[in-house]
C-alpha cells in the first residue's frame, strides 16, 4: 500500500489550513455560497437536499484497518452513524456540518487520505479492479500505475479546470472487473509478444444523458509512455473540448463528433511531440512505486482446505458464502472473500461505523491489514487463506455482513437518488431495498444465477444502469416517478450500453416489471447454466418487451 512521503503529508496538511479559512469566512458571512462554491467543491464538498455531503478518495479502491477505523469513526462522531460507498471506490458522508469539515479533514490528513480531486472538472479519483494484487488472471498489479496517474494527476495545473469531469480507470486482467470502458480514458494492462509490460488504450466511454462506450485507440502503449499518453489525450481534449454546452463537454462527445479515427490521430500527434521529454516514466520510478504493492508474506500452503471443504459440507449457509462470495487467489491455499454491504432491505453501499469497525478488525486478523472498496460498492478482503474462510464468514455474519449474494440479483448497484441528491429526480434507494426484499429467498436467487442490476435516480447515470444486465432510470413526470428499463447492458470486457424496451413503470410497477423481465428470462434460458446476460444476448429484447407489455395490448 502506498505511504505518503513529506511532501505528499505537507500538501495535504496545508491544503487543510486553506479550506479551514474558506469555512470560517463562509461561516462568517464573508463569502457567499456562489463564491464558496467552487471553494468547497476542491475539496469534496457538496451540498445536497438536506446537509453538505463530504466525498472521500480511496484511490484504487484500498484501504488499510487503520483508514477503514477512522472512517469508522467520522461516521460516528460527525454523521449518522454510517457511510455509503460509491461506485468510484469512494466514501460519501451524507450529513455533514460544514463548520466540522476541516476537522474531519484533519483527521483524514492524520491517516494519509483526503477529499482532494473528489468533485469539480478535474481529473478524479483513479480507480482500479477491486481483486488487484490478489486475482489469480491478473498480467500485473495495476495499482503501482493508478497511484502514479494519482500523483502526477493531483493538483495538475494544465488540468485542474478541464471541460467537464473526466475519471480513469486500470485493469490488470484480461477480465474486466474495472468497468474501463464505461471511463474517459481506460487502461489494461497486458504484455506485447517480447514480454514487455504496456497498455491497452480506451478513450472515450461514459454514461449519463450520452452513453458511450470508450473506443480503443491505442493496442499497445509502452510502459514508459503511459503519462506522455494520457497527458495528450487530456490536452487534445482540453483544447477542442466543448464548453459551451455543459451537456456535451465529455471528452465522449468530442471523440464522437471528431471521429475515432481522427482523434486517435490528433492524440498520437500531440504524444510524438511530448515523447523522449519529461515525461517519460523511468523504470527505477515504477519499481520504487511498485515496490510499496508488493505481494504479502504468503506462507506455502496447500491447494486445497480440509477445514474450508469441512465447512461446505456440514454448513448449508457456509456453503453459499463460499460458492459466491470466494474468488480465486493468485496465491496457493488463498482466496478472496467479498463482503456485501448488500443485505435485504438496506440501501446498497451503506455501511455502519460497528461494521466499519468490525471489517478493520476482521482484515487485520485474516487479510494483512488490507481491505478493497469495489465499484460495485461492496468491500473485499484480499488475501484470506482458505483454512481462515469459515472464520471470516463467522465474523462478517456477526457484523450483519454475511450476505451469500455477491454477483446475485439482490447485489444491486444504486446511486442515492433523490433521497440525498439535488439532481435527481426519483428515488432509487427504496427501489433497491423492495426488489432484494422480494427476491430475498436465497434458493431463489442462486437459481436465476449471475444477474447485475442497476439503477440510477437521474440521467447522470451514477448508478451505471446503462450497463445493468437488467438497468432502471428513474424519471419524473408531471410530479410523479416513472421507471425506464434497460436491458443487455455489460461493463466488462465486452462492454455494451442496455436496450430501452419501452414506456417506463410507476414506482408501484417496477418491481413486479423486473420479476416479469427474471421470470421470462427463466423460462427461455437452455439451461441454468446459461445467464440473463447470454440469454439475453442469444434471444434479444423481443420476448422480454412482449412479456412486459402483453397486459397493456
Amino acid at each position: 500500500m502506498y505511504r505518503y512521503d513529506e511532501f505528499d503529508q505537507t500538501f495535504v496538511q496545508e491544503r487543510v489550513a486553506e479550506f479551514r479559512d474558506q469555512v470560517a469566512r463562509r461561516l462568517s458571512g464573508e463569502l457567499t455560497e456562489d463564491q464558496f462554491k467552487p471553494l468547497r467543491l476542491m475539496n469534496g464538498v457538496y451540498l445536497q437536499l438536506h446537509a453538505y455531503m463530504l466525498r472521500i478518495a480511496i484511490p484504487y479502491g484500498t484501504l488499510s484497518s487503520r483508514q477503514l477505523r477512522l472512517l469508522a469513526s467520522i461516521a460516528r462522531d460527525h454523521d449518522k452513524g454510517y457511510g455509503h460507498f460509491t461506485t468510484r471506490q469512494n466514501l460519501q458522508f451524507n450529513w455533514i456540518a460544514l463548520r466540522e469539515v476541516p476537522d474531519i479533514l484533519d483527521k483524514l490528513a492524520s491517516v494519509e487520505m483526503h477529499a482532494i480531486q473528489t468533485s469539480g472538472n478535474c481529473i478524479r479519483n483513479v480507480t482500479a479492479d477491486h481483486f488487484a494484487g490478489a486475482a489469480a488472471d491478473e498480467v500485473a498489479d495495476p495499482r503501482p500505475y493508478a497511484e502514479i496517474l494519482r500523483q502526477w494527476s493531483s493538483l495538475h495545473p494544465e488540468f485542474t479546470f478541464l471541460p467537464r469531469k473526466f475519471k480513469l480507470a486500470v485493469t490488470g486482467a484480461a477480465h474486466d472487473r474495472a468497468a474501463i470502458q464505461t471511463h474517459d480514458i481506460g487502461l489494461q494492462v497486458k504484455r506485447d509478444e517480447t514480454g514487455a509490460l504496456g497498455f491497452a488504450v480506451f478513450v472515450g466511454g461514459g454514461q449519463g444523458r450520452t452513453p458511450m462506450v470508450a473506443k480503443q485507440i491505442r493496442d499497445f502503449l509502452p510502459e514508459e509512455d503511459l503519462l506522455a499518453y494520457c497527458e495528450a489525450v487530456l490536452r487534445v481534449y482540453n483544447l477542442e473540448g466543448r464548453r459551451d454546452n455543459k451537456y456535451k463537454a465529455r471528452i465522449k462527445i468530442l471523440v464522437h463528433e471528431t471521429g475515432e479515427q481522427a482523434f486517435a490521430q490528433a492524440v498520437e500527434a500531440e504524444f510524438a511531440a511530448l515523447k523522449g521529454k519529461t515525461l517519460t516514466l523511468p523504470a527505477d520510478e515504477v519499481d520504487r512505486i511498485g515496490a510499496y504493492f508488493a505481494s504479502p508474506a504468503f506462507a506455502s500452503l496447500p491447494g486445497r482446505s480440509d477445514v474450508l471443504d469441512r465447512a461446505v459440507a456440514n454448513d448449508p449457509d457456509f456453503a453459499r458464502f463460499a460458492s459466491r462470495n470466494l474468488h480465486p487467489h493468485k496465491a496457493t491455499g488463498y482466496g478472496i472473500v467479498t463482503v456485501s454491504l448488500k443485505p435485504v432491505g438496506t440501501p446498497p453501499g451503506d455501511a455502519t461505523a460497528a461494521q466499519m469497525d468490525a471489517v478493520a478488525d476482521i482484515a487485520a486478523h485474516y487479510s494483512f491489514d488490507e481491505i478493497r472498496v469495489s465499484h460495485e460498492q461492496n468491500l473485499v478482503l484480499p488475501h484470506v487463506r482458505l483454512d481462515d474462510v469459515p472464520a471470516v464468514f463467522a465474523a462478517l455474519r456477526n457484523a450483519g455482513l454475511a450476505t451469500p449474494n455477491a454477483g446475485l440479483v439482490t447485489d444491486i448497484i444504486s446511486c442515492p437518488g433523490l433521497d440525498y441528491c439535488a439532481l435527481a429526480t426519483a428515488r432509487s434507494i427504496p427501489i433497491a431495498e423492495r426488489l432484494t426484499e422480494r427476491f430475498a429467498d436465497l434458493d431463489r436467487q442462486h437459481d436465476i444465477g449471475d444477474l447485475k442490476i442497476k439503477i440510477s435516480g437521474c440521467i447522470n447515470a451514477c448508478g451505471h444502469h446503462h450497463v445493468g444486465h437488467i438497468g432502471i432510470l428513474g424519471l419524473e413526470r408531471r410530479g410523479e416517478e416513472f421507471y425506464q428499463i434497460t436491458l443487455g447492458g455489460s461493463g466488462d470486457e465486452i462492454c455494451t450500453i442496455g436496450e430501452i424496451v419501452g414506456r417506463g413503470f410507476s414506482s408501484g410497477e417496477i418491481v413486479d416489471a423486473v420479476e416479469t423481465v427474471i421470470d421470462t428470462y427463466l423460462g427461455l434460458r437452455t439451461s441454468p447454466q446459461e445467464n440473463f446476460l447470454a440469454a439475453y444476448r442469444r434471444v434479444g429484447e423481443a420476448p422480454f418487451r412482449e412479456a412486459l407489455y402483453a397486459a397493456a395490448g
